[in-house]
Protein backbone atom coordinates (compact mmCIF):
# COMPACT_ATOMS: atom_id res chain seq x y z
CA UNK A 1 0.00 0.00 0.00
CA UNK A 2 1.22 3.73 -0.65
CA UNK A 3 1.59 6.36 1.72
CA UNK A 4 -1.12 7.83 -0.07
CA UNK A 5 -3.12 4.91 1.01
CA UNK A 6 -1.91 4.68 4.21
CA UNK A 7 -2.58 8.07 5.18
CA UNK A 8 -6.74 7.62 3.48
CA UNK A 9 -6.98 4.09 5.47
CA UNK A 10 -5.88 5.81 9.35
CA UNK A 11 -8.42 8.81 8.30
CA UNK A 12 -11.51 6.44 6.98
CA UNK A 13 -13.03 7.31 3.49
CA UNK A 14 -11.42 11.06 4.12
CA UNK A 15 -8.38 11.05 2.33
CA UNK A 16 -8.77 8.39 0.57
CA UNK A 17 -7.58 7.99 -3.37
CA UNK A 18 -10.03 8.86 -6.69
CA UNK A 19 -10.52 5.22 -8.21
CA UNK A 20 -12.60 4.25 -10.82
CA UNK A 21 -14.75 1.50 -8.78
CA UNK A 22 -16.01 -1.94 -10.47
CA UNK A 23 -18.16 -4.32 -8.97
CA UNK A 24 -18.77 -7.66 -10.44
CA UNK A 25 -22.54 -9.41 -9.52
CA UNK A 26 -23.40 -13.15 -10.45
CA UNK A 27 -26.69 -13.09 -11.44
CA UNK A 28 -28.90 -16.10 -9.68
CA UNK A 29 -25.74 -16.53 -6.97
CA UNK A 30 -27.94 -17.49 -4.16
CA UNK A 31 -28.38 -20.80 -5.49
CA UNK A 32 -27.75 -23.74 -2.91
CA UNK A 33 -25.72 -25.40 -6.11
CA UNK A 34 -22.73 -25.01 -4.97
CA UNK A 35 -21.07 -27.00 -7.16
CA UNK A 36 -22.49 -24.94 -10.15
CA UNK A 37 -21.35 -22.09 -8.38
CA UNK A 38 -17.59 -22.72 -8.69
CA UNK A 39 -17.05 -22.83 -12.47
CA UNK A 40 -19.08 -19.57 -13.15
CA UNK A 41 -17.09 -17.73 -10.41
CA UNK A 42 -13.96 -19.27 -11.73
CA UNK A 43 -15.28 -17.99 -15.15
CA UNK A 44 -16.10 -14.43 -13.69
CA UNK A 45 -12.29 -14.24 -12.72
CA UNK A 46 -11.45 -15.07 -15.81
CA UNK A 47 -13.87 -12.46 -18.16
CA UNK A 48 -12.30 -10.03 -15.48
CA UNK A 49 -8.37 -11.09 -16.33
CA UNK A 50 -9.13 -10.75 -20.11
CA UNK A 51 -11.02 -7.35 -19.81
CA UNK A 52 -8.08 -5.83 -17.76
CA UNK A 53 -6.11 -7.17 -20.18
CA UNK A 54 -7.71 -5.57 -23.42
CA UNK A 55 -7.18 -1.73 -22.09
CA UNK A 56 -3.60 -2.09 -20.43
CA UNK A 57 -4.16 -2.99 -17.19
CA UNK A 58 -1.82 -5.55 -15.70
CA UNK A 59 -2.15 -7.68 -12.64
CA UNK A 60 -1.34 -6.15 -9.60
CA UNK A 61 -1.96 -2.48 -10.55
CA UNK A 62 -4.78 -2.63 -9.25
CA UNK A 63 -7.03 -3.73 -6.18
CA UNK A 64 -9.03 -6.71 -6.56
CA UNK A 65 -11.67 -8.65 -3.53
CA UNK A 66 -14.10 -11.17 -3.29
CA UNK A 67 -17.39 -9.89 -2.12
CA UNK A 68 -19.07 -13.59 -2.27
CA UNK A 69 -21.72 -12.80 -4.34
CA UNK A 70 -18.97 -11.10 -6.84
CA UNK A 71 -16.27 -9.12 -7.39
CA UNK A 72 -15.02 -5.72 -6.44
CA UNK A 73 -12.61 -3.93 -8.15
CA UNK A 74 -10.60 -0.26 -7.62
CA UNK A 75 -8.44 0.41 -10.48
CA UNK A 76 -4.67 2.40 -10.25
CA UNK A 77 -5.73 6.56 -10.38
CA UNK A 78 -5.15 7.63 -13.84
CA UNK A 79 -7.37 4.65 -15.46
CA UNK A 80 -9.21 6.53 -18.22
CA UNK A 81 -12.29 5.80 -17.39
CA UNK A 82 -13.24 5.89 -20.96
CA UNK A 83 -11.56 2.61 -21.72
CA UNK A 84 -13.65 0.61 -18.68
CA UNK A 85 -16.59 1.85 -19.92
CA UNK A 86 -15.74 0.84 -23.39
CA UNK A 87 -13.38 -1.67 -24.54
CA UNK A 88 -13.11 -2.76 -20.58
CA UNK A 89 -17.02 -3.54 -21.56
CA UNK A 90 -17.27 -4.72 -24.53
CA UNK A 91 -14.03 -7.79 -23.95
CA UNK A 92 -16.07 -8.73 -20.53
CA UNK A 93 -18.93 -8.97 -22.87
CA UNK A 94 -17.70 -11.18 -25.69
CA UNK A 95 -16.09 -13.22 -22.75
CA UNK A 96 -19.13 -14.41 -21.55
CA UNK A 97 -20.45 -15.04 -25.11
CA UNK A 98 -17.29 -17.54 -25.35
CA UNK A 99 -17.92 -19.21 -21.96
CA UNK A 100 -21.92 -19.49 -21.96
CA UNK A 101 -21.87 -21.28 -26.12
CA UNK A 102 -22.99 -24.33 -25.84
CA UNK A 103 -23.67 -24.13 -22.02
CA UNK A 104 -27.69 -24.84 -20.65
CA UNK A 105 -26.80 -22.62 -17.65
CA UNK A 106 -25.20 -19.80 -18.43
CA UNK A 107 -23.30 -16.82 -16.26
CA UNK A 108 -24.73 -14.02 -16.27
CA UNK A 109 -23.71 -10.44 -14.64
CA UNK A 110 -24.66 -7.29 -13.53
CA UNK A 111 -21.91 -4.74 -13.84
CA UNK A 112 -21.72 -1.66 -11.65
CA UNK A 113 -19.73 1.17 -11.97
CA UNK A 114 -18.87 4.55 -10.19
CA UNK A 115 -15.91 6.37 -9.04
CA UNK A 116 -14.66 8.57 -6.19
CA UNK A 117 -12.31 8.73 -2.91
CA UNK A 118 -11.83 4.90 -1.97
CA UNK A 119 -9.40 3.63 1.04
CA UNK A 120 -8.85 0.68 2.77
CA UNK A 121 -11.33 -0.45 5.56
CA UNK A 122 -10.43 0.50 9.31
CA UNK A 123 -9.52 -1.89 11.75
CA UNK A 124 -13.41 -1.96 12.75
CA UNK A 125 -14.26 -2.76 9.28
CA UNK A 126 -11.88 -5.38 8.14
CA UNK A 127 -9.14 -4.88 5.25
CA UNK A 128 -11.72 -4.41 2.36
CA UNK A 129 -12.55 -0.92 0.50
CA UNK A 130 -14.43 1.31 2.11
CA UNK A 131 -15.67 4.51 0.39
CA UNK A 132 -19.29 6.19 -1.70
CA UNK A 133 -18.29 5.22 -4.47
CA UNK A 134 -18.15 1.16 -3.33
CA UNK A 135 -21.24 1.46 -1.81
CA UNK A 136 -22.75 2.86 -5.11
CA UNK A 137 -21.60 0.52 -6.77
CA UNK A 138 -22.69 -2.66 -5.27
CA UNK A 139 -25.82 -1.39 -4.44
CA UNK A 140 -26.52 -0.39 -8.03
CA UNK A 141 -26.10 -4.31 -9.18
CA UNK A 142 -28.87 -4.99 -6.47
CA UNK A 143 -31.27 -2.40 -7.32
CA UNK A 144 -34.63 -3.38 -8.12
CA UNK A 145 -34.30 -2.12 -11.84
CA UNK A 146 -31.02 -3.64 -12.03
CA UNK A 147 -33.20 -7.34 -11.04
CA UNK A 148 -35.84 -6.52 -12.99
CA UNK A 149 -34.61 -6.14 -16.14
CA UNK A 150 -32.34 -9.34 -15.84
CA UNK A 151 -35.47 -11.46 -14.61
CA UNK A 152 -37.16 -10.07 -17.89
CA UNK A 153 -34.68 -10.73 -20.30
CA UNK A 154 -32.68 -13.86 -18.98
CA UNK A 155 -30.41 -13.81 -21.99
CA UNK A 156 -28.97 -10.51 -21.02
CA UNK A 157 -25.95 -9.12 -19.06
CA UNK A 158 -26.33 -5.60 -17.41
CA UNK A 159 -23.85 -2.44 -16.96
CA UNK A 160 -25.57 0.35 -14.41
CA UNK A 161 -23.31 3.12 -13.99
CA UNK A 162 -24.15 5.99 -11.76
CA UNK A 163 -25.17 9.38 -12.58
CA UNK A 164 -21.60 11.31 -12.14
CA UNK A 165 -20.10 8.58 -14.22
CA UNK A 166 -22.55 8.73 -17.28
CA UNK A 167 -22.81 12.43 -17.04
CA UNK A 168 -19.05 12.98 -17.16
CA UNK A 169 -17.84 9.70 -18.76
CA UNK A 170 -19.77 8.23 -20.77
CA UNK A 171 -22.04 10.64 -22.16
CA UNK A 172 -18.22 12.12 -23.65
CA UNK A 173 -18.84 8.99 -25.90
CA UNK A 174 -15.47 7.34 -27.31
CA UNK A 175 -14.73 3.89 -28.83
CA UNK A 176 -17.16 1.37 -28.03
CA UNK A 177 -19.18 3.90 -26.13
CA UNK A 178 -22.86 4.19 -26.51
CA UNK A 179 -24.03 6.95 -24.57
CA UNK A 180 -27.44 7.10 -26.44
CA UNK A 181 -27.83 3.24 -25.80
CA UNK A 182 -28.35 3.97 -22.16
CA UNK A 183 -31.15 4.72 -20.25
CA UNK A 184 -32.02 6.44 -16.82
CA UNK A 185 -33.90 5.08 -13.85
CA UNK A 186 -34.39 5.95 -10.23
CA UNK A 187 -32.62 3.89 -7.76
CA UNK A 188 -33.84 3.69 -4.42
CA UNK A 189 -30.70 1.93 -2.51
CA UNK A 190 -29.39 3.87 0.30
CA UNK A 191 -25.91 5.44 -1.32
CA UNK A 192 -27.21 4.48 -4.60
CA UNK A 193 -30.43 7.03 -4.19
CA UNK A 194 -31.01 8.97 -7.37
CA UNK A 195 -30.43 8.41 -10.92
CA UNK A 196 -28.30 5.46 -12.15
CA UNK A 197 -28.15 4.55 -16.39
CA UNK A 198 -28.71 1.21 -17.45
CA UNK A 199 -26.59 -0.39 -20.61
CA UNK A 200 -27.04 -4.06 -22.13
CA UNK A 201 -24.15 -4.30 -24.03
CA UNK A 202 -24.89 -4.76 -28.12
CA UNK A 203 -28.41 -3.72 -27.54
CA UNK A 204 -29.44 -0.34 -28.30
CA UNK A 205 -31.53 0.05 -25.24
CA UNK A 206 -32.21 -2.43 -21.95
CA UNK A 207 -35.27 -3.75 -21.23
CA UNK A 208 -36.69 -1.40 -18.45
CA UNK A 209 -40.21 -1.78 -18.01
CA UNK A 210 -42.86 0.49 -16.62
CA UNK A 211 -42.44 2.38 -14.30
CA UNK A 212 -38.41 2.37 -14.45
CA UNK A 213 -38.64 3.37 -18.16
CA UNK A 214 -39.88 6.53 -18.00
CA UNK A 215 -37.49 9.75 -17.98
CA UNK A 216 -36.09 11.05 -15.32
CA UNK A 217 -36.39 14.90 -14.82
Amino acid sequence: MSSAEANGAAGGVVGGIHRFVVFGGVCGSGSPDAAGREPHRAALYAAFDEAYGSVGVEPGTYHQEDRGDGVLAALRPGTPPSLMVGRWIDTLHESLRAHNTGRDRRLRLRIGMDAGPVARGGRGEGHGLVGRAVDRATRLCDSAPARRIMAEAPDVDLLVVSDWLYGNVVAEGGRYVEPAHYRPARVRSGAADGTAWFHVPRRTAPPLPEPYGRPVS
